[in-house]
């Protein structure tokens, strides 16, 4: 049974904020009015191509994939920036900013910072009509409720990326993983300038092809694109975002860089 709008003012708290914020989502989706999606796979940048045998994510499945704000970001910037609607759920750290240097479009992005222990009810709402989430797990999660949303993501075309976390297991029926790891940091000089580029490697294994596929990026590269590491640029010489912090202060946004590497 779905309780309609106004039934559902009239059992809330006038002070209750996060009942406000079911309203507003509630609102926004009923606008949406989205079809089930008739393509098999969404768009990946192509620096990201190589990664995945379908150069693509699949629909109706779920990836595990790393909490960095920017592997995030990266993995939903070609289905945006091809107008489609994405959501990020149980991420207060991801910021409008950071994903418009992305090139997201922000007028089809769907922000849901704290649901807290409604964090599933807002993901499988949201599968209802947007095509690609982003969500991070509150708590573990039952099978039962997994086989669910998992059901509900095949109904609806829908590509659900969950982000990995010490305090919970990987998630059931997860179609592969796509992983962040080894950051290098570019730009220091003798403990003094400024954090400008750092190189990544990221690596995705699926159900379908088992062995790890990887690519060496700038994450973020050049005008907040992802860029394949060319040789020269790997010889540079790099510093961890440790050994940055002992010399001379780096401005507090390039630092939240280095954290999300």
């Amino acid at each position: 049974m779905v309780i309609g709008l106004d039934a559902v003012a009239s059992l809330s708290p006038a002070n209750d904020s996060r009942a406000g914020e079911v309203l507003r989502l509630r609102r926004e989706i009923s606008k949406m009015q989205r079809r089930r999606s008739e393509h098999a796979l969404l768009p990946l940048d192509a620096a990201f191509a190589a990664l995945l045998p379908e150069e693509g994510l699949q629909t109706g499945t779920s990836y595990t994939v790393s909490p960095s704000p920017s592997l995030v970001l990266a993995l939903i910037s070609a289905a945006s920036q091809k107008g489609l609607w994405c959501a990020v759920v149980g991420m207060p750290t991801l910021g409008a900013e950071a994903a418009a240097a992305f090139g997201i479009n922000l007028d089809r992005l769907l922000l849901i910072p704290d649901p807290g222990d409604r964090w599933l009810s807002a993901t499988s709402a949201l599968a209802e009509v947007v095509p690609l989430i982003v969500v991070s797990p509150g708590a573990q999660t039952r099978d039962a409720d997994v086989s669910r949303l998992s059901a509900r993501l095949r109904d609806r075309g829908c590509t659900l990326l969950v982000t990995e976390s010490p305090g919970t297991a990987r998630w059931p029926q997860s179609e592969g993983t796509i992983r962040l790891h080894n950051p290098q940091w570019h730009g220091l000089g003798a403990g003094w300038g400024l954090l400008s580029e750092c190189t990544v490697t990221v690596t995705a294994q699926t159900r379908h092809s088992p062995r790890p596929s990887s690519v060496r990026v700038l994450l973020p590269g050049t005008h907040g694109t992802i860029d394949i590491v060319t040789p020269e640029l790997a010889a540079l010489p790099t510093v961890s975002p440790t050994k940055a912090s002992s010399g001379k202060p780096v401005p507090g946004e390039l630092l939240r860089w280095a954290e999300a590497g």
